[in-house]
């Protein structure tokens, strides 16, 4: 799905789902986050929430994330930060989505692009990610 982005908006998801006329709960936007090990892992939380840190690092078993800075992020995925999109990172890392994606048919994530969003199932999502749902994100 396409729409016309915003030069200078920065809420990315909150756009796309405004944009797309899809229920913001809906519209996933993609967190990479990075631990003392160096080692990068993905959060997909919707788009009005925030990642809580804490609960990530637990489901990951580390004692601690941060978020990733946004070169680092950009450079690992191959996307620009905005349109970081879960699927087809130059190198897959290990991905949770919150579990309120469960309560969805059909969920929004970045398709690459600022712009550019695809709709899917949730579970085909975490099929194709290799990704599994888990309670990450916060109000």
């Amino acid at each position: 799905m396409s729409y016309e982005h915003e030069p200078g908006e920065e809420a990315y998801g909150r756009e796309a789902a405004r944009k797309l006329g899809l229920d913001p709960a809906s519209v996933f936007k993609t967190l990479v986050v990075t631990g003392m090990d160096k080692r990068l892992r993905v959060g997909l939380v919707p788009a009005l929430l925030h990642l809580d840190l804490k609960k990530i690092a637990a489901e990951f078993g580390v004692k601690s994330l941060e978020m990733a800075p946004a070169a680092l992020a950009e450079r690992s995925s191959g996307y620009r930060l905005g349109a970081i999109s879960p699927v087809a990172q130059k190198k897959a890392l290990p991905t949770l989505i919150d579990e309120s994606a469960l309560a969805f048919d059909e969920i929004a994530v970045s398709g690459g692009r600022r712009g550019f969003d695809i709709v899917l199932a949730p579970a085909d999502l975490a099929k194709v990610l290799d990704a599994r749902f888990a309670p990450i994100a916060k109000a």
